[in-house]
C-alpha cells in the first residue's frame, strides 16, 4: 500500500494477517486489521497474538463487510 501503511502478511491475494506479541489484544489492534482490510478490499483477516499460553486463544478472525 502507498499510504504508508505495512502489512505483516498477505496470504493469496485474500487474507490479511497482523501478527502481534502483546499481554492482551485490544480494539486498536483490531481497528488497525480492519483498516486494512478496508484500504486493500480485502474481505478476510487475522489478527494473531502470540504472547499466549495457547495459541489457539490468541487468534481472532476479523471479517470485513466491504
Amino acid at each position: 500500500m502507498d499510504c504508508g501503511y505495512r502489512l505483516d502478511l498477505l496470504i493469496e491475494n485474500a487474507v490479511v494477517v497482523e501478527i502481534k506479541a502483546v499481554d492482551a489484544l485490544q480494539t486498536i489492534h483490531e481497528a488497525q486489521l480492519l483498516t486494512y482490510l478496508k484500504l486493500g478490499n480485502w474481505k478476510l483477516g487475522l489478527l494473531v497474538n502470540f504472547n499466549v499460553p495457547v495459541l489457539k486463544s490468541g487468534i481472532r478472525r476479523i471479517v470485513n463487510n466491504l
